[in-house]
């Protein structure tokens, strides 16, 4: 095992504090929240069992981290129900629309504006 893969293998959890294995070696009955997702479970609130680490310079901490669930204890998804489903598409919309002008897209608009392109725009050369 190589140097990288040497700090971020700690099955006891002596280091940080809970099983930490390198990024895909993670022990079979393991799961993120993803490959949860995948099977059609979800973690149901039980507590984090162990995490997969990698070693990545471009990130402040220098490390990526994914957190691990017992499969066996996992719930199945939820159903997606009408109310839901509608909740989700009012949400959706709101994104879509501009508070400014009220135009409704058919991208959701850029958070960092707050508004739409076009409208920025336009308070930018009034400004």
């Amino acid at each position: 095992m190589s140097t990288a893969y040497g700090k971020c293998f700690d099955p006891s959890g002596a280091r940080y504090g809970i099983p930490t294995y390198p990024w895909r070696y993670a022990p079979d009955g393991l799961a993120t929240r993803r490959q949860l997702r995948a099977q059609g479970l979800r973690p149901g609130g039980q507590p984090i069992v162990a995490q997969a680490m990698l070693r990545h310079r471009g990130r402040k901490s220098g490390a990526k981290v994914a957190y691990l669930y017992r499969i066996d204890r996992a719930k199945p998804v939820r159903p997606m129900t009408s109310r839901r489903c509608g909740a989700l598409a009012l949400a959706m919309l709101a994104r879509r629309t501009c508070p400014i002008c009220g135009v409704i897209y058919s991208y959701c608009l850029p958070t960092s504006l707050g508004m739409c392109v076009l409208c920025h725009d336009a308070q930018r050369t009034t400004a």
